[in-house]
């Protein structure tokens, strides 16, 4: 029986630190997206519904604990 691979979304606006922690994700066997910002990242969780978050804290125009509220304000409890 093969395991499903658990969804990662990498939330981060400086593409060398995303791709850096998806290529580490990636060969330890997890699916992962990317959004660099959080208006991206709110948008992704609500169609893909991802097992874990990996939320940078400053990005422009909403910061990693704006996305982090808006989220659990919508009952959205992913681990970040």
């Amino acid at each position: 029986m093969q395991l499903e691979q658990q969804l990662v979304l990498v939330v981060d606006d400086e593409v060398a630190v995303a791709d850096l922690l998806e290529d580490a994700l990636t060969l330890g066997g997890y699916h992962t997206l990317r959004a660099a910002n959080g208006m991206e990242a709110l948008r992704l969780v609500r169609e893909k519904s991802p097992d874990l978050l990996l939320l940078d804290i400053n990005m422009p125009l909403m910061n990693g604990f704006e996305v982090l509220e808006r989220l659990r304000e919508r009952g959205n409890d992913t681990p970040v």
